[in-house]
């Protein structure tokens, strides 16, 4: 369980409270509208009506208390930068801040933050990956070239061993899991039988896995 400073409760910050909730984090939610503060006080463990831009009532929240301190300021880019550069002046020692455009990412890392985060690009680039191509069921970035997809057994697989297929040396992909029905199974082999109707969790570069599966 970790101490979370979150500021910013648009859509997107309250949909990252949520999820901060279920995981049993001690939330700060710190937003200028009254609204937005009440319809997340059940989520949260406290939460405050402020400036964030303003360095005393900043300071006040004892930010170097928080593991991570989310911004998550949508539509103001000026308020956005200026509170993730007082949080990093301040002593925060973690900031995520999000990003609505490539160049607000430079200018956020140049001015505090350790990671940024674009949801709008990112969901974008899984909604193409992911709706394209109707073998992908789920797929997530790992890094610039790398990814885990989920995909469907091929049919020519099917009847066969992992090893028969000997996927990684001919590909350079990993097996991490086979999933039947609704259930992962972990425990995979050389041994292990690909079903028609299943579906395999792959990670590797993305080059590798579109030849593979002919993505």
């Amino acid at each position: 369980m970790k101490n979370i400073l979150l500021i910013g409760l648009g859509h997107f910050g309250k949909h990252v409270i949520y999820q901060l909730s279920q995981l049993g984090h001690d939330i700060l939610a710190v937003d200028t509208n009254e609204d937005r503060v009440n319809e997340v006080l059940p989520y949260v463990t406290n939460a405050m009506i402020g400036d964030s831009t303003n360095v005393d009532f900043l300071n006040s929240l004892g930010v170097t208390n928080f593991d991570i301190c989310f911004v998550t300021i949508g539509g103001n880019f000026q308020n956005s930068l200026e509170t993730t550069s007082l949080l990093k002046e301040l002593g925060a020692s973690f900031v995520v801040a999000r990003a609505e455009r490539d160049v607000q990412e430079k200018f956020l890392l140049r001015n505090g933050a350790d990671k940024v985060v674009y949801p709008e690009k990112q969901t974008a680039k899984w909604a193409a990956i992911r709706y394209t191509d109707e073998h992908v069921l789920d797929y997530m970035e790992v890094d610039s070239s790398h990814a885990i997809f989920e995909i469907e057994v091929p049919k020519d697989w099917a009847g066969k061993t992992i090893g028969e297929l000997d996927i990684r040396r001919k590909y350079g992909i990993n097996l991490l899991a086979v999933k039947d029905s609704n259930r992962f199974l972990n425990s995979v082999s050389a041994e292990t039988y690909f079903v028609e109707g299943n579906s395999v969790l792959v990670f590797g570069e993305y080059k590798a896995i579109q030849k593979c599966f002919h993505i």
